[in-house]
């Protein structure tokens, strides 16, 4: 047995199913000993595409999802996907290969040093140095990446190490029990419910992950306190509880800023300030904070929590409603119920009327109907994630995936290719931007291939969309955001998928039902109008938001 055989023998020990890359000189051996294994290699048709794949992999299933490319160009081009789900905290293990030991001392065509590009962008990343090592080097990986807070690892195996002899066998994988909530933290938060009259969650990305979801949503409506999610939270709670005010996020105050306002107290659950800036929701910062996470809070004046309840988030939540039972609560269980409502008229008030020009809210209210509780939207970077983030109604935990840490365009195609393997049967939506669509289009290709069954939602408006808004907001004007597009129905015909451009809203409801029920891969091309996100800002301040 050589090093690649007992490396791809502790991938089959961790349980992975899919490697995704793109084939190279350096990794040859790996990829012959993948060859006699179960796990399956999934060549694809760019580096980024196969590391945003391992990226929503991981998102879903909460195991790493694991990408491969060979040494120099490969490897930089695996950057932005494992840069993603390091602050998107997703599970990933990122492998490349490296050129023969005897090389890397001096310069040399293709090396350049990985291990230290990646390390900035990893929680721990090593190159393996020595056959004996292997089985410990894997499961570090997996154990590091898998932790919480989840992110991304980086094995770096070079062409000569892969072909060395090697012995030794896997390591186990064991469970392991995180520890409870310290009794004095716990006691100071329950302490600071019984002064509060209205308390208010903010549920961020780790509320959806493990079991915080179920405690979460019992917390929620047996002592109806309301919620607000971040983009990444979404579906932590469902939109259909009362106590759900949906979601912040926008870069200006929106409808829910109001309740974040009124609170008097505010407790952050799973939030990571990469998500979205405690500046712009304390911007006194004089908000009474409790932070409940599995890490302590960041240091920063705008996000300075009273009390940090620091352990598995689960724990947290089911000791506050074991504590709570026994207690008598006399929070204030209306005040928020005024803002819901002001919510949910305005995200109905962009339902398409037929011979309007098509518009991203009017189209994700449409999306909002055709899904059901247990599918699945993935989201692109671009203007329409923000009325993705805002409006569509999300049910479940991972029901909406938006990547908002590193938030980078071109994962929704990819991200769709991950979730159609985990879960073929579900219905799937992977929605972008014409800019975002053709940084990664190529994986159509990879989808095709796999005889993989989503939809893929093309708004198309000719621009950088989002940069455009920003910049017209911040200078009355947008420049160097215009773009040109190939027909996109004949280009996924020219992939031998069904296409899509509806012209009127009666067509766009028909076809986007046609679409996701077909269980085909689609591509619906909607060419959108941009004046409602100029609009929105101006009707939030006449609404004196």
């Amino acid at each position: 047995m050589n090093v690649s055989e007992l490396f791809v023998k502790c991938l089959e020990n961790e349980g992975v199913k899919y490697v995704f890359g793109v084939p190279g000189e350096e990794n040859e051996d790996l990829l012959f000993a993948l060859d006699q294994s179960p796990v399956q290699f999934i060549p694809t048709r760019h580096e980024q595409g196969a590391a945003f794949m391992a990226n929503v992999w991981g998102r879903l299933t909460g195991r790493a999802g694991v990408c491969l490319s060979t040494l120099g160009p490969g490897a930089t081009n695996l950057l932005t996907g494992v840069a993603d789900a390091f602050l998107d905290k997703a599970p990933l293990v990122a492998i490349t290969g490296q050129a023969s030991l005897e090389r890397l001392h001096q310069e040399s065509h293709q090396r350049i040093d990985v291990v230290r590009m990646f390390r900035p962008i990893t929680k721990w990343n090593t190159a393996i140095a020595d056959p004996d090592i292997v089985p410990s080097v894997v499961r570090k990986a997996f154990k590091v990446a898998e932790l919480e807070k989840p992110g991304a690892t980086h094995i770096e195996l070079s062409e000569d190490m892969a072909k060395q002899e090697a012995t030794g066998e896997p390591l186990p994988v064991e469970c392991f029990r995180r520890p409870s909530p310290d009794y004095k933290a716990l006691a100071a938060t329950i302490d600071l419910l019984k002064q509060a009259s209205k308390p208010l969650i903010i549920a961020g990305n780790g509320a959806i992950r493990k079991l915080a979801s179920r405690h979460l949503r019992r917390f929620v409506e047996k002592y109806e306190i309301p919620v607000v999610h971040t983009f990444m939270g979404k579906g932590a709670v469902s939109y259909q509880s009362e106590q759900s005010l949906l979601s912040i996020g926008l870069g200006f105050r929106d409808f829910v800023a109001q309740a974040v306002d009124e609170a008097d107290l505010i407790l952050t659950i799973g939030y990571d300030i990469a998500e979205y800036d405690p500046k712009k929701w304390n911007t006194s910062k004089n908000k009474t904070i409790v932070h409940i996470d599995f890490e302590p809070a960041e240091v920063y004046a705008y996000y300075d929590p009273l009390v940090e309840v620091v352990c598995d988030i689960s724990s947290t939540l089911w000791n506050l409603n074991r504590t709570m039972d026994s207690g008598e609560w006399r929070f204030d269980t209306q005040w928020y119920r005024p803002i819901r409502k002001r919510i949910l008229g305005d995200i109905r008030s962009y339902d398409l009327k037929e011979g309007e020009a098509f518009h991203v809210p009017g189209a994700v209210n449409i999306i909002s109907e055709i899904m059901q509780e247990e599918d699945l939207l993935l989201s692109d970077v671009g203007s329409h994630k923000l009325w993705i983030a805002r409006n569509y109604l999300t049910s479940t935990p991972n029901g909406c995936i938006i990547s908002n840490g590193l938030a980078s365009m071109g994962i929704a195609l990819p991200g769709g290719i991950a979730a159609a393997l985990e879960n073929p049967d579900r219905r799937i939506i992977a929605a972008m931007g014409d800019g975002g669509f053709l940084m990664n289009s190529q994986e159509l290709e990879t989808a095709k291939r796999l005889n993989l069954n989503f939809t893929v939602i093309v708004f198309n408006d000719n621009d950088y969309g989002l940069i455009s808004w920003k910049q017209k907001m911040n200078r009355g004007r947008s420049t160097s955001t215009r773009i040109g597009n190939p027909d996109f129905v004949k280009y996924a015909e020219s992939f031998g998928i069904k296409g899509y451009r509806p012209e009127s809203v009666s067509e766009l409801r028909a076809q986007l039902n046609e679409a996701v029920n077909s269980k085909k891969l689609c591509v619906v091309e909607i060419p959108v109008t941009t004046d409602v996100n100029f609009e929105l800002r101006e009707r939030l301040k006449a609404e004196k938001v």
